[in-house]
């Protein structure tokens, strides 16, 4: 008896094992957090029922860093004006890697900050300082929200100032926010040529 015991006993550890095995091998290849951002996780934590958008409180912890810009600051004549870091949800980049373009629900946020810039023993360094806002896409292929002036081609698109994450500025993305992205068209309407996590 002692001996059919243990022998139960080991094998329900062994089925254990390869379970947590399986989870991790799938969070690795990305497929489940892809399923997580189309089944609702992220993607409810930024859009509502009508579509309106707002930036997920947790996307510094929650989702991948996908890579920044330095915007070239012309006044100045040295550094950078603005630093533009770029976040996607779970699964984005996998998928992206897969099939060269984002799955459909995925979230992107960039953050913009002022600079400030100095000498420092490396050279004259920028770095972020003071938060302007972000700006937030949801991939959305099925043309979800058709009657609202935030979605379409391909995306769900809004501009948040630093003090509201919750309200949009942006009124119609065809004005605010397309304009910005035709030279991307290409690529899915994403400056993809700057993150080398998608290479």
């Amino acid at each position: 008896m002692k001996i059919v015991a243990r022998v139960a006993s080991l094998a329900s550890l062994v089925a254990v094992a390869a379970i947590v095995l399986a989870i991790r091998s799938s969070i690795v290849d990305g497929q489940s957090d892809q399923r997580m951002s189309r089944a609702g996780g992220p993607l409810k934590a930024v859009v509502d029922a009508q579509g309106t958008l707002h930036v997920p409180s947790s996307y510094r912890a929650d989702y991948e860093f996908l890579g920044a810009w330095a915007i070239a600051a012309a006044e100045k004549g040295v550094g950078s004006s603005e630093l533009h870091n770029v976040y996607a949800s779970p699964g984005a980049i996998a998928g992206y890697r897969t099939s060269r373009h984002f799955p459909d629900g995925t979230v992107l946020v960039k953050e913009v900050y002022e600079t400030s810039t100095a000498p420092m023993t490396t050279g004259t360094v920028s770095h972020a300082h003071t938060l302007k806002g972000w700006f937030v896409m949801v991939k959305d292929a099925s043309n979800s929200h058709p009657g609202n002036s935030l979605w379409g081609d391909g995306w769900a698109w809004s501009w948040f100032d630093a003090g509201n994450a919750t309200k949009t500025t942006s009124t119609d993305y065809k004005k605010d926010c397309l304009p910005c992205h035709v030279p991307a068209q290409a690529t899915d309407w994403v400056y993809t040529s700057g993150y080398p996590t998608l290479k």
